[in-house]
């Protein structure tokens, strides 16, 4: 019982000395949480939308080599910074990108810690987001699509108003998803 009774001592002793450390540290995580959750949801919803533009034979050739040249660019980033951890790409982006563009001082001061960290978070949702945007366009049912050009509605006419409205519904558990794991990864 003494030694229940001492150990509830040394926390409160240790709770009273650094609980503004501790909080401050909550605010930080959220704060870092929320904006890299929302910079990578942009950045997956661009990269999806840029994903499933069709392609079609009769469309004119530079706009097919530019589509397939832009899926090929997003594929290699997706899969890149999906399937690397996030503490490599922490250090190559806080050590490695200011020695291979000779900023030195890019990610200097507490300004600079947090510019990285929102940038590694952010790059790294925006890439788990593309696929989940991506997944969620897929699964709408073609003949949404179909029904829309039917009554003469332009690509980005369907993809915002018949669409994205439907996959927002599959693809917004997943933002839940990646938000918690953001605050579990940078606290």
């Amino acid at each position: 019982m003494e030694r229940v009774l001492a150990l509830g001592q040394d926390m409160a002793l240790l709770w009273t000395r650094y609980a503004p450390l501790y909080l401050s540290g909550v605010v930080n995580t959220l704060l870092l949480a929320v904006a890299a959750t929302v910079l990578g949801c942009l950045i997956g919803l661009a990269c999806g939308l840029l994903n499933t533009i069709p392609i079609h034979p009769q469309d004119r050739l530079p706009r097919r080599v530019l589509l397939r040249l832009l899926r090929a660019v997003i594929r290699i980033y997706v899969e890149v910074f999906r399937g690397t951890p996030m503490v490599l790409q922490a250090v190559f982006i806080y050590y490695g990108l200011p020695f291979f563009t000779n900023e030195q001082v890019m990610f200097r001061g507490n300004g600079g810690l947090w510019l990285a960290a929102i940038i590694v978070v952010s790059i790294n949702t925006g890439a788990y987001m593309a696929e989940t945007v991506r997944g969620g366009i897929l699964s709408i049912d073609p003949g949404q699509t179909e029904g829309a050009k039917a009554i003469g509605m332009t690509h980005v006419q369907t993809m915002t108003s018949v669409i994205l409205p439907q996959a927002f519904r599959n693809i917004l558990p997943q933002v839940g998803n990646n938000f918690i794991i953001h605050i579990k990864d940078t606290s």
